[in-house]
């Protein structure tokens, strides 16, 4: 690892380097985004640089001890040597795990605001009532992380379930943290409309997609389909009495985006292309990932969005999740948003996956 190590250290010297240059560019200075992103990767090499530059003395603080054990005929240097060797064993493992880590492949899309769509799946009402609970849970976890929620696109049941909800989440790091809680959550419990007291199992699909800049995707105006019709609510709530609602079709790929929770037409159409733009970046994303070898994929973000991931008991009180086998008995707080054991434990399982096949190639 030590040759390698040495490479990559150069490389990332003269990529850090270069980007210190681009930081003082006026014309990066003049570009807000640009330089948020370039800010970004700057402050993580120079962690990648710390952790390197850590991990160097501890491997040549080890090997002095070792040559001067081997070679020296000074019986005290010896000794001396030979008592700081176990320490150095230790902080050389530590210090090279920690760089391991630090090595595998950032995703630039971790950085990104997030959006997600909630759907209610097999089980009635009661699906579109465990989809409300979901929606309430991230949106309690969204507030406790210091991000801003603004729901895209709702379709609302007259009991206070949800069918749908396309809701963004903004702020740095957003995707990061909610990637992996795409899929299909499944509820297990009594529905408060059970005469019988049966436990009944309804499932919820959830989707995450990074927030598209639109010089990201590029949006052909004659391959939209937009339709403009009158929205409605549940119980007669809601309804305009103009066609205000907007229904987005993209016609090379057949996505179909709509929003009716304002009254502005504008603004339905401009809620709706934020959210295509999303989904085709999802789509490109999509595209790239499958001309990756399965060997790179990890078993946390396969990002199969038909697969069960987790399972919300209510009798037991415990959430599993199936990917990492994981089994926390805390639900009526992770109801409320404290996701971050869970999340964290995903990120790590996700992370040492990637890292052994970066290890593999």
């Amino acid at each position: 690892m030590a040759t390698d190590l040495l490479k990559t250290y150069d490389e990332v010297r003269a990529h850090f380097d270069e980007l210190t240059q681009q930081m003082m560019d006026p014309k990066v200075l003049a570009d807000q985004r640009e330089i948020r992103r370039i800010g970004r990767e700057h402050a993580r090499l120079e962690k990648l640089l710390g952790l390197m530059d850590a991990y160097r003395q501890a491997r040549d603080g080890l090997a002095e001890a070792r040559e001067i054990i081997a070679h020296s005929d000074d019986a005290e240097l010896v000794a001396l040597a030979r008592s700081e060797v176990e320490a150095l064993e230790e902080a050389e493992a530590q210090q090279a795990e920690a760089l391991k880590h630090a090595l595998v492949p950032h995703d630039p899309a971790d950085d990104k605001s997030a959006i997600l769509e909630i759907r209610a799946g097999t089980g009635g009402e009661e699906a579109c009532l465990f989809a409300a609970e979901l929606f309430r849970m991230y949106l309690k976890y969204a507030e406790a992380r210091g991000f801003r929620t603004e729901v895209l696109s709702s379709n609302r049941t007259e009991l206070g379930g949800i069918k749908e909800v396309v809701f963004l989440v903004a702020g740095e790091g957003a995707f990061g943290d909610l990637r992996f809680e795409g899929g299909v959550h499944r509820v297990q419990r009594v529905p408060a409309t059970e005469a019988s007291g049966r436990i009944h199992t309804s499932a919820v699909s959830v989707a995450v997609l990074p927030e598209a800049e639109a010089v990201e995707v590029a949006i052909d105006p004659d391959d939209l389909r937009i339709d403009v019709y009158r929205s409605s609510g549940p119980g007669g709530q809601s309804v305009n009495t103009t066609d205000s609602a907007v229904r987005i079709t993209h016609v090379p790929t057949g996505i179909v985006v709509q929003c009716q929770d304002e009254r502005s037409q504008l603004k339905n159409k401009a809620k709706a292309l934020k959210v295509l733009y999303a989904k085709l970046l999802d789509l490109k994303r999509r595209e790239q990932e499958e001309q990756i070898s399965a060997a790179r994929r990890s078993m946390v973000s396969t990002g199969d969005r038909s697969a069960k991931i987790r399972t919300y008991n209510f009798p037991q009180g415990r959430i599993t999740d199936h990917r990492i086998g994981l089994t926390l008995f805390n639900l009526a707080g992770f109801l409320e948003g404290n996701l971050n054991e869970m999340l964290d434990a995903l990120r790590a399982a996700d992370t040492e996956q990637r890292l052994k096949a970066s290890l593999a190639e």
